[in-house]
């Protein structure tokens, strides 16, 4: 075999070497310009999941470490967000929190979207379990979610798993509502009724042709539920109903800062900040993916 000289126009890349990369570089700017809010908040939860995981290698120290002798000192270059009135390091239990925020918002949505859709799926093609299924979700959305919250919260102690499923039950009934909607539409149409006349089974039709249907509405809602389980959560916390005070969250830190709120505001201010932009990055991330899932509904708007 002859060597390829450097020279030599065989050493040059042909053209379907070259095109695929300018392909997926155009392809991924067309991306970024049509879906400006899906690109933003994608970036920024992305980047609170890297602070979530790395918080141990962040210049980080043990959050429930106890200093009185260094209480509520003021944001400088050896203590970047303070200190509380115990001597621990708010940066630290920020970003320690934010494990916590995040754990909460992600479980929460994905256990409501799942009993949600199972419930909605069931009381949508199944006529006659339609009525006894969706009085009961009535009777659940008549309590504002964070009363039934507190109350369930009442009757077990505080851990993340009890917070998680005191959030969690609440937005069970509008995930089964939206579903079951969706459902009352579908099982009208001609391929659901051409599967049903030829004998497939309920759960064959729920699957395979009913649930593909309902997921790019249950994908949305599950970022609003995402967002709402993170404010509850913090909510839970500040009024001391929700994770122990020993666990770092953004509600506990702004609770054991309130009482100094008018001399020492950085310690209820930075766990606001992160919970702010945390809640704005979902729901950035929902609303890109309403326009991008349903454009006839981005056009009306």
């Amino acid at each position: 075999m002859s060597a390829v000289l450097p020279g030599d126009p065989a050493a040059a890349p042909t053209l379907p070497d070259v095109l695929p990369p300018v392909r997926r570089r155009g392809a991924v700017m067309r991306f970024v310009v049509r879906h400006p809010t899906i690109v933003a908040g994608g970036a920024l939860i992305g980047l609170m999941i890297f602070i979530a995981i790395c918080a141990p290698y962040l210049h980080t120290v043990d959050p429930t470490a106890l200093a009185p002798a260094r209480r509520t000192r003021a944001p400088s270059p050896q203590y970047w967000f303070g200190t509380d009135m115990l001597g621990r390091d708010i940066y630290s239990r920020v970003l320690y929190g934010s494990r916590v925020s995040l754990i909460v918002g992600f479980s929460v949505a994905l256990l409501a979207s799942v009993i949600g859709m199972l419930i909605g799926l069931v009381s949508g093609f199944v006529r006659w379990t339609d009525a006894l299924i969706m009085r009961i979700m009535d009777g659940l959305m008549a309590i504002p979610g964070i009363l039934l919250a507190i109350a369930l919260m009442a009757l077990t102690r505080g851990s993340v798993q009890n917070v998680i499923i005191a959030i969690t039950v609440p937005q069970v009934p509008q995930v089964a509502r939206l579903v079951r909607g969706l459902v009352l539409s579908l099982r009208e149409q001609p391929f659901v009724e051409a599967a049903t006349a030829s004998g497939s089974r309920f759960w064959k039709i729920a699957f395979r042709h009913i649930l593909p249907n309902t997921l790019a509405p249950l994908t949305v809602q599950a970022t609003y539920i995402c967002a709402s389980a993170m404010i509850t959560e913090a909510i839970l916390s500040f009024i001391g109903a929700g994770t122990p005070p020993i666990i770092p969250s953004w509600g506990n830190i702004m609770a054991e800062g309130r009482a100094l709120w008018q001399v020492k505001p950085y310690i209820v201010f930075f766990p606001a900040i992160f919970l702010s932009v945390t809640v704005l990055a979902v729901n950035l991330l929902g609303d890109g993916l309403r326009d991008a899932l349903d454009p006839r509904a981005a056009g009306r708007l």
